[in-house]
């Protein structure tokens, strides 16, 4: 409108001049078709979404064209060969070293974990040759003392290290800063504790803390490479946040060895909004940190072969599964999907429990030691090879495990049968050479005794994941329905000359069910592919996982949301799939309309009545003014009490410079008859029954405060 306004007023002027002057004047008339030109000049800009420019940016333009068309092929070279090492050292170069370093901390950890478990069970059979008692005391002594060395690490170098760290990754990455979880000082607390947890024998994962270690060391990167010259770009937020994503996926690869399914799961677990442009960089971290990995794997471990072979290398038959099975998988997803919700219920209730219950805290609250401590002495004694440890092969590892239940052999087939398994992996799950103990006995033992174990262990004072436990309940419960089922068909379900019931691939999609319902995300399938080595149970994955998942997200929320909450953390959850009236809600119907803000022209006498106002918010708004009240960002509450004291303490060193000594008499006189008036009162002592917030307060209220400043 802007712009035909000022066509009709340079023809409204052209007429008025043609009125007045009835003879041709030349000079108007170029005036006036300059005019109309620079009018249909602004309109073609319009059009084409192009701002009008300056003269001096015509100027600078043309100026730009000329140096352009005046540039020598040197300076050409040098410009884009500048370029090409900026976009090199940005993106290539940051992404590949974060997924190298952290492939390399990976494998140092992982050799000195298998040092520590192997020592743990050598240990073990030179003490049973002297004595089943020194042989019990060594096995619970070994569990204990690394437990209490690795938390003790994580109480003196960061407590930030304790627990998973996703969930408070997945916080971070959701916009909200939280002190001292992305600091090297965390990341050597995670590495020493996570190490030596691992290594005593405690069931849990390291999955979790190596997403959180991975976030850190693209933290760290970042802040490395602001004292280059290209601070701009790595000071960016946005850019900080894609390099932590990256950071997740790179922990997922080095924990499985599965590029693609470590980005799938890095954006499930912790990214809501992601971005696609930074979907290359995180392949590109993890596909370097899972090479590494596996090559270094091959140098440090005999037994593997010199290709990139799978974690856990299975052999199905292309023929596995049959369609009459399928329905049996879903039942597995729907079982998987309750035994999930159950955990994280189970998780949730024993946390609160551990929280509100007196004779806990009596018990087990009185140091940071206490309860970490019991609960490795209780596992060393479920796991003691001699005792309960018989029903749920406690000698071995969850790599062992795992492997056992994969394997394509069937543990209650007989030993001349085809299927049956070697006699060294049937001691493992029948009590030993005697072979005394049910098959059936042995998984409901494991899967029950490992459920409950990992439920309380993934939230004692230690670094803990729950990725790599899940996969190993939900494979024990898997191969006991795929034991079950070999039971009721031995020869099939199509009878003699069809193909077998595999367990093996039961556990693999009874793993896949549960990890999926427990932390929601199906992303788990692909892991399991690259694991496995095989595209051949992806089918029975699918269903199962997708039964899981809609089940378990039915009842619980995913078990990194349950603890963000048990832990009080600022996030935003989603919103209820299954419910259309959550998005029919408008936000003026939940929204707070009184809004306590400060702007920058805030007064201390006003700071002093808006923090005696609203003592329970922990931050406030700053918006720019009273009328417009655009966000600038928030402060946190201690901030402004530490800003109000320092005014005070500077307003009263003043005043008490400026008093005589007859003034400093009279003031003490005053507050001398001011605290014998309150020591008469009923009710005892006042000034010890407020808490130190009513105390500044109160001393607020004694101190006339003005001014602007």
């Amino acid at each position: 409108m802007e712009l035909l306004r000022k066509v009709s007023t340079s023809f409204k002027r052209e007429g008025e001049n043609k009125d007045e002057n009835d003879e041709p004047d030349l000079e108007a008339a170029l005036t006036s078709l300059y005019g109309i030109g620079c009018v249909m000049a602004d309109i073609k800009r319009s059009l084409l979404d192009v701002s009008p420019v300056s003269k001096g940016e015509e100027e600078d333009e043309s100026c730009e064209e000329e140096t352009s068309s005046s540039e020598t092929f040197t300076e050409f070279w040098k410009r884009h060969t500048r370029n090409v090492l900026h976009f090199l050292v940005e993106d290539w170069c940051l992404s590949a070293m974060l997924g190298i370093i952290t492939a390399v901390l990976s494998v140092g950890m992982d050799v000195a974990i298998e040092k520590l478990q192997h020592l743990h069970v050598a240990l073990y059979v030179v003490c049973r040759r002297y004595s089943e008692y020194l042989a019990l005391f060594q096995w619970i002594s070994h569990v204990t003392f690394l437990t209490f060395v690795a938390t003790l690490g994580c109480l003196l170098i960061s407590r930030q290290a304790v627990g998973s760290g996703i969930p408070e990754v997945k916080v971070i990455m959701h916009g909200f800063k939280m002190k001292n979880y992305l600091t090297f000082r965390t990341l050597i607390a995670k590495m020493f504790g996570l190490t030596l947890a691992i290594g005593s024998g405690l069931p849990i994962g390291k999955e979790g803390p190596f997403v959180h270690m991975g976030a850190i060391v693209a933290t760290l990167l970042s802040k490395l490479t602001k004292a280059c010259q290209y601070s701009a770009f790595f000071s960016n937020e946005g850019r900080e946040i894609e390099m932590l994503s990256s950071g997740c996926a790179v922990g997922i690869a080095c924990t499985f060895s599965a590029p693609v399914g470590a980005v799938l799961y890095a954006i499930e677990s912790t990214s809501k909004y992601f971005a696609v442009k930074n979907y290359w960089r995180g392949f590109l971290a993890a596909t370097c940190s899972a090479i590494i990995f596996r090559f270094a794997n091959f140098f440090v471990t005999a037994e593997q072969s010199g290709t990139i072979t799978a974690f856990y290398q299975t052999s199905f038959p292309t023929e596995s599964f049959l369609v009459e099975e399928l329905p049996v998988f879903a039942l597995l997803g729907l079982l998987g999907g309750l035994l999930g919700a159950m955990f994280i219920f189970t998780h949730r209730h024993i946390t609160l429990f551990r929280e509100r219950n007196r004779l806990y805290k009596v018990l087990f609250c009185k140091n940071f030691f206490t309860f970490t401590i019991f609960m490795a002495a209780v596992v060393g004694i479920l796991t003691y090879p001699q005792g309960f440890g018989r029903y749920i092969a406690g000698k071995l590892t969850f790599r062992e495990t795992m492997a056992d239940f994969f394997n394509n052999c069937t543990f209650y087939a007989l030993n001349q049968s085809a299927h049956s398994c070697d006699s060294r992996l049937l001691e493992h799950w029948t009590g030993g050479s005697d072979g005394g103990v049910s098959i059936f006995l042995s998984l409901a033992c494991y899967l029950a005794t490992y459920f409950l174990l990992v439920a309380i262990c993934i939230s004692i004072n230690v670094p803990a994941g729950v990725f790599v436990p899940s996969f190993v309940i939900g494979a024990a419960g898997g191969r006991l329905m795929g034991e079950t089922m070999s039971y009721l068909f031995p020869e099939g379900l199509r009878g003699a000359g069809g193909p077998p019931v595999y367990p093996g691939l039961y556990a693999v999609v009874g793993a896949a069910a549960y990890t999926g319902a427990v932390t929601h995300t199906l992303s788990v399938a692909v892991i399991i592919c690259e694991l496995t080595g095989q595209l051949t149970p992806i089918l029975p994955v699918l269903i199962a996982m997708l039964v899981g998942n809609a089940v378990c997200k039915f009842l619980q929320p995913s078990i990194y949301e349950s603890i963000i909450r048990i832990k009080k953390y600022p996030y935003l959850p989603d919103l209820p799939p299954s419910r259309i009236s959550v998005h029919t809600v408008k936000v003026e119907q939940v929204m707070i309309r009184d809004v306590v803000y400060i702007t920058k022209s805030t007064t201390y006498r006003e700071l002093r009545e808006i923090l005696r106002f609203a003592p329970h918010l922990k931050s406030f708004p700053v918006v720019t003014d009273r009328k417009n009240k655009i966000l600038l960002g928030s402060v946190a509450k201690k901030y402004l009490m530490a800003l109000m004291r320092r005014h005070l303490l500077a307003d009263q060193l003043d005043r008490v410079a400026r008093r005589t000594p007859s003034d400093l008499f009279n003031t003490l006189k005053k507050s001398s008859m001011r605290l014998s008036r309150r020591t008469r009162r009923p009710g005892g002592n006042d000034v010890a029954k407020l808490g130190p917030l009513k105390e500044k307060e109160e001393l607020l209220d004694d101190r006339s405060i003005s001014g602007n400043t």
